[in-house]
């Protein structure tokens, strides 16, 4: 069990660099291998292993790429409070409530990008006007943000679509602005839930080790082969998170 969540940790941890949803690996692992854990708890150990692994890529990604933080600095500092907020309400809604709805918002992600094959792959500064950044700043750092607080799979993914749409990034440039973002939610979320006592610190910070080497090399990776190969790993977690999800909506129907 020690095995398969420290390689589930680099796993997610790879995954979250790249373009985000490593805790459709994570959580799962997670649950599997500690199943006496409380739901809250699982997933403050896991905001406490992911904030180590994005924090990682982001700095990774900051010191090789250029990222636009009139963008980036605004929605960090709007998801650290959204996020906690998130992260207050999460054991007040259940999470079948939401999953419909987003399962039918990947559907459609998906389908965008594949009938969209040049979306993501190219630069469009053209689209950084003032509105679109005021608008990438409230769904990023209000929207999703909150949504991480709250239940959280497939955060980092929402997040790269949201700068590559809104403002024009290409999926590289996206993701690492996505991953400063990231950084501020998973960090207002363990904020919240370290205070209510749940956190298995030994637990999050062993695989936190694992998290972080794979975060290196995805980060290392996205900027290598850019944003072609971006695109088809979004894909990928997209549609395993359409899977994952579905499968647990129709378990619990």
């Amino acid at each position: 069990m020690i095995a398969t969540l420290l390689v589930a940790a680099a796993a997610a941890g790879w995954v979250d660099a790249v373009v985000g949803g490593g805790g459709l690996l994570l959580l799962p692992a997670l649950m599997l291998a500690a199943p006496h854990l409380p739901t809250a708890t699982a997933l403050g150990t896991n905001k406490l292993t992911a904030i180590c692994g994005t924090s990682t890529a982001a700095v990774t990604y900051a010191r090789r790429t250029k990222i636009d933080w009139r963008v980036a600095g605004p929605s960090a500092a709007l998801a650290l409070i959204c996020s906690g907020c998130g992260a207050l309400l999460a054991g007040g809604i259940p999470a079948t409530a939401f999953r419909p709805l987003i399962i039918g918002v990947l559907v459609a992600v998906a389908v965008f990008v594949t009938v969209r094959p040049q979306m993501g792959l190219m630069e469009h500064p053209e689209k950084r006007t003032p509105w679109r950044r005021g608008a990438a700043v409230a769904v990023a750092g209000g929207l999703i943000a909150t949504y991480d607080g709250l239940i959280g799979p497939g955060t980092g993914t929402f997040l790269v679509l949201a700068f590559t749409t809104i403002v024009g990034a290409d999926f590289v440039h996206g993701s690492a602005m996505a991953k400063i973002v990231n950084t501020a939610t998973n960090l207002g979320a363990l904020t919240v839930f370290a205070a209510t006592g749940h956190v298995a610190w030994k637990l999050g910070l062993g695989m936190a080790v694992c998290n972080v080497i794979g975060s290196v090399i995805g980060a290392r990776m996205a900027l290598k082969r850019g944003a072609g190969f971006v695109r088809v790993v979004l894909l990928v977690v997209v549609l395993a998170l359409i899977a994952r999800l579905g499968y647990l909506h129709w378990q619990e129907s």
